[in-house]
């Protein structure tokens, strides 16, 4: 990995929750040593990629980023093409919708919006996914680059007591994703958050994100499971539109028997 790569890297511990981030804290969130990152910052702020508050010595997202992501969405509108279909399908579900993009070997959060249907819901507040812990992360194992398994393998963390700690742990889980065309986390990241989540194609035909429905586990039933995975696919097919790809046939072949899957278990529930 390069030098450039690992710079680039500390980025992405940056998060609403966490917009200031001090160098100590930095190391401890990167797993490196003080020099290396400090190295790190120095090129990051001489490329506006991050500035320094100068009262609190912590640094923050740089100017610079401003300018990229404005080009980014006016060149690749990613968050207008998601905004209608994420927001019908949260009224629908009555619950949390997020949708995350690929980004080399990274998930990356996009856009959220919870339902005010429920006082107690999902709340989306982390900026990376955790490839082998979350739907979104399990939907890109499934049906993006076929090298990100081996990626995911390297750091399996164990973040509840049923996460997937091993490589056949992990690829039942992928597994069972390709077969429905949905990806799922049943407490695997959170122990009381179940997640459905179903991948979004590019102009390219290749992978390019996920829309996903986080839901507190005391409410996720059959049959509000079926009710999700139907707008999930409509969200999928509407956004990859939008943004210029097409569902790949076995993917919508998938959808069918997952959908029959569902209405299957709904009515023996």
């Amino acid at each position: 990995m390069s030098s450039t790569t690992k710079a680039l890297e500390l980025l992405a511990h940056f998060s609403a929750l966490k917009p200031e981030i001090g160098l100590s804290e930095m190391c401890r969130l990167a797993k490196r040593d003080k020099a290396t990152t400090y190295r790190h910052l120095m090129a990051l702020e001489a490329a506006g990629f991050v500035e320094q508050n100068h009262k609190t010595k912590g640094y923050r997202l740089g100017p610079a980023l401003l300018q990229l992501g404005r080009l980014r969405e006016q060149t690749v509108p990613r968050e207008t093409g998601a905004a209608a279909p994420m927001s019908a399908l949260s009224e629908l579900s009555g619950e949390t919708v997020h949708v995350t993009v690929l980004s080399s070997s990274t998930i990356f959060a996009l856009l959220s919006q919870e339902s005010p249907k429920h006082s107690t819901r999902a709340v989306i507040d982390i900026a990376t996914f955790p490839l082998h812990a979350t739907a979104s992360g399990i939907c890109a194992l499934a049906f993006g680059p076929d090298d990100l398994f081996a990626i995911a393998c390297e750091d399996l963390a164990p973040f509840t007591p049923t996460t997937p700690t091993t490589a056949d742990g992990l690829r039942i889980l992928v597994e069972d994703a390709r077969s429905r065309g949905i990806a799922r986390s049943n407490g695997q990241f959170e122990t009381d958050i179940h997640s459905l989540s179903s991948p979004i194609f590019d102009q390219d035909g290749a992978f390019a994100g996920a829309v996903s429905v986080a839901s507190v586990a005391t409410r996720f039933t059959a049959s509000l499971e079926q009710i999700i995975t139907e707008g999930l696919i409509q969200a999928s097919r509407d956004i990859t539109r939008n943004w210029g790809g097409i569902i790949p046939q076995d993917i919508e072949t998938a959808w069918s028997k997952a959908i029959a899957s569902c209405k299957e278990m709904e009515q023996t529930s």
